[in-house]
């Protein structure tokens, strides 16, 4: 079976373990840091350009990888929404002994409303847990796409990278 974002659209477990710009664990273990599942060597840079960090590097080679420096990270979010890819998520494995946190880009209406229960799901869209909606930003700094902060039981925060779409409302509703 072909796997890999090239036959599925989902990265596979050998392309994330040579991304690099995902975090180390220890990092995420300390509070709110970018990790960036961006596997595809294509012309790309706009989360380098975003990042007042410097936490974020492409480097001259346009179609190089970004390298996340895990240490200048401070995990604002701000590449999340940039990322044509929608590649990036902030990950928070310090939020609480029994949750973790994943803030991930939504292109999708209607958005959820903060303390809405979701169905928290995987990179393939798979239902993995429920999820807590903590917030939904969408400033103006974010290009149209919102994003929304996620608390989903500490067990499943390596596997949960969205939500599953809300049903459309009716007008009035």
């Amino acid at each position: 079976m072909m796997e890999g974002v090239v036959y599925t659209g989902v990265p596979s477990a050998a392309e994330l373990a040579a991304c690099p710009g995902i975090p180390s664990e220890e990092r995420m273990r300390r509070g709110r840091v970018a990790c960036i599942e961006c596997v595809q060597e294509i012309p790309c840079n706009p989360c380098e350009g975003i990042c007042h960090f410097g936490a974020i590097k492409v480097g001259e080679q346009i179609t190089d990888l970004p390298r996340l420096d895990e240490e200048a990270c401070t995990g604002c979010g701000l590449c999340v929404a940039h990322c044509p890819g929608l590649a990036i998520t902030i990950i928070d494995k310090s939020y609480s002994g029994t949750e973790a946190t994943v803030d991930f880009p939504f292109e999708y209406i209607p958005l959820p409303k903060e303390g809405d229960v979701v169905d928290a799901v995987s990179r393939g869209g798979e239902v993995v847990c429920k999820g807590r909606i903590l917030s939904v930003k969408k400033p103006g700094a974010y290009a149209g796409t919102a994003v929304v902060s996620m608390a989903v039981p500490m067990e499943h925060i390596d596997e949960v990278r969205s939500m599953k779409r809300l049903p459309r409302r009716k007008e009035g509703e």
